[in-house]
């Protein structure tokens, strides 16, 4: 069977002025799995949201998870032009799944802080291995014009260190919340699942009621939603259908 639904409301839309209240609701009253912290250097993508220190307040809020993928995961997205460099200030801030693009990391350097420099480069295994020895878990994400099948020397690595344990495939371009779900990056998830049934699998980017089917048709598990979520009425209920849009397609 396909791994289980997870909910990852993006935080991106949240109320700031509340943010640590916010994310313990959504955890707590709303029923999600994971929150979703979307990290932005105005470098990789054209946006600036939040860094570590905003990570660790609200991480003061949520309870860690006890498990690996358990409730109150920190999913960082890490829209970052040197994804290696920050790793180790995550791993303090409170981030249990550290999301790194593809088309970064295959032009970064190895430097491993912030105030660090290197002329060696590193490579998306080479990063993976790294995370997973901050006791992280690592995850790969790549943007809407990059192929899947870049992906597949990196999931069929025969060293377990450094082999993704997510893949996320961004349904919009990275850098913006509350744009128009992009269906055409739908069959690059319909091929992950294929290839891979036990791989958890995250769609990002206008993902809501509307387009759930869509993306749980294809064999996405790991739901981002953002505005969907944090402007309903009802928060609790839209996480719910998301959930169950997941579960009932299963197999």
């Amino acid at each position: 069977m396909s791994p289980p639904a997870i909910i990852a409301p993006s935080i991106l839309a949240s109320d700031f002025a509340d943010l640590g209240a916010e994310c313990s609701r959504t955890i707590k009253q709303y029923g999600a799995q994971w929150l979703h912290i979307d990290i932005m250097d105005g470098h990789f993508v054209p946006n600036i949201t939040f860094g570590a220190p905003v990570v660790t307040k609200i991480r003061s809020h949520v309870d860690r998870p006890a498990t690996a993928n358990a409730t109150g995961t920190f999913d960082c997205h890490m829209m970052v032009a040197e994804p290696k460099k920050w790793v180790k200030d995550f791993k303090k801030a409170g981030c249990d799944l550290y999301c790194f693009h593809y088309e970064a990391a295959i032009d970064s350097t190895a430097a491993e802080s912030p105030e660090e420099t290197s002329d060696k480069k590193t490579n998306p295994k080479e990063l993976i291995r790294f995370i997973h020895e901050q006791d992280m878990q690592a995850g790969i994400a790549i943007k809407p014009n990059t192929p899947v099948d870049v992906l597949w020397d990196i999931l069929e690595n025969p060293v377990a260190e450094e082999r993704p344990d997510m893949v996320l495939v961004m349904t919009v371009e990275p850098g913006f919340g509350g744009q128009k779900f992009m269906a055409s990056e739908l069959p690059k998830v319909t091929e992950l699942r294929k290839r891979y049934p036990d791989l958890n699998i995250e769609v990002d980017g206008g993902l809501g009621l509307g387009t759930i089917d869509q993306a749980a048709d294809a064999g996405a598990n790991v739901i981002v939603a953002g505005s969907a979520v944090f402007g309903a009425q009802s928060p609790g209920d839209v996480i719910a259908k998301l959930r169950q849009a997941v579960e009932s397609r299963r197999s």
